[in-house]
């Protein structure tokens, strides 16, 4: 291949700044695009446009301007059904057009897994009526999840414990849709053991790979920490990695994908999809990796060699959050969480904040013979010793 490729980010938070970062170490140009300015991503691009990406015709306008050998999307509201015809125009789509197409959308993957290709789901139904949602309640049963068919780092997702959550649910599910989506999807309450993050790494020259499983905690349905690795038995794993290939290889396409798996007494269920490096797996900067999550995923889109993933070192992330609006956000407090031994703050340089935003992650690690959940639990720790301002 030619050494330097021109590639546009769609999509340009925390982790495509990443993205961006490792793609320009390997020597490529990077066009950053997002609907505000100053987007983290865009801080370190060699340009970038600002698009409502929901626009066809903005979208097919950029593209047409820049000429990209590759397209990266890194958020789920884009105008993906375009990505077909790009493909025609010989741009390669990351990872594909058809697993954009299906990922960006909760019915495609859910219908694909469980139908298709027969992987362990929850019981699930879909609405796009209030008169529905409470029909399909009441067949899933309380409790339930109630998600939108689009969305991203937890927006709209809630649980149904009684009656009176069930008009709630169904409005946070509707003013947390992006794009033109309003549907949701009511999911069975799966009791699980733990949860994990299985990061997939399909290869254009080589045989797809895995990362050790991250464990991670969730609340409002985003990520709080992740751990790496966690504990999981040989039987499980062996069942998340088959599902993990069968399913990135039904969507085709090459790069990291981000798999979520729920643990259980039954077994192991599929849960979610992301065609991209994953929030979880940011614990991957803590170097418990010889690459981290977005090293793999330049690489692979890019088409070079990975021989091997090893794991190092253990490690957790724990994220710092905003509590409140502001267009100037400060911190305090990261001089004292970095006189800590094999610690890391990255802040995410976002322009504005909003109550739960991410605006940095907290990084530890240890050697392969301690004990990850000490790691995580000074990670969490060291997290709330960092304050977010707002002058």
């Amino acid at each position: 291949m030619a050494y330097q490729k021109k590639v546009m980010l769609l999509g340009s938070g925390e982790l495509g700044k990443e993205v961006v970062i490792a793609l320009q170490r390997l020597g490529q140009y990077v066009i950053a695009v997002d609907s505000y300015a100053n987007a983290p991503a865009m801080q370190v691009a060699h340009e970038f446009e600002i698009i409502n990406m929901l626009d066809g015709v903005a979208l097919d306008k950029i593209v047409s301007k820049h000429k990209p050998d590759l397209i990266v999307p890194e958020i789920e509201a884009i105008r993906t059904e375009r990505f077909y015809d790009y493909e025609k125009q010989n741009i390669t789509v990351v990872p594909s057009a058809k697993a954009a197409n299906f990922t960006m959308n909760r019915k495609a993957i859910r219908d694909l897994a469980a139908k298709e290709l027969g992987l362990r789901t929850a019981n699930y139904l879909y609405a796009t009526t209030l008169e529905d949602f409470r029909s399909a309640v009441s067949k899933i049963g309380i409790p339930c999840v109630v998600k939108p068919l689009m969305s991203s780092s937890g927006k709209g997702q809630s649980v149904i414990k009684i009656e009176a959550d069930i008009d709630k649910a169904w409005d946070y599910a509707m003013d947390g849709s992006r794009g033109d989506y309003k549907e949701a999807i009511i999911e069975e309450f799966v009791k699980f053991d733990s949860e994990i993050t299985l990061l997939t790494v399909t290869q254009k020259n080589g045989k797809t790979l895995f990362c050790p499983p991250i464990g991670h905690r969730q609340e409002r349905g985003d990520y709080q920490e992740s751990w790496q690795p966690c504990a999981i038995s040989d039987k499980d794993l062996l069942e998340a990695q088959q599902m993990a290939e069968k399913v990135t290889k039904a969507l085709t396409g090459f790069g990291v994908w981000g798999i979520e798996f729920f643990l259980t007494s039954k077994g192991v269920y599929f849960s979610e999809l992301s065609p991209r490096p994953h929030d979880t797996g940011m614990v991957t900067l803590a170097n418990t990796q010889n690459y981290n999550e977005f090293e793999l995923h330049a690489r692979a889109i890019l088409g070079l060699p990975i021989p091997n993933i090893e794991l190092i070192k253990q490690g957790a992330s724990a994220v710092v959050l905003a509590s409140q609006e502001s267009s100037t956000p400060g911190y305090l407090g990261i001089e004292k969480v970095l006189d800590n031994p094999n610690t890391d703050v990255k802040v995410f340089n976002k322009p504005t904040t909003r109550p739960y935003r991410r605006m940095a992650v907290v990084l530890c690690n240890d050697s392969l013979d301690s004990d990850v959940n000490k790691i995580k639990d000074k990670a969490i720790k060291l997290a709330k010793q960092i304050e977010v301002t707002y002058t």
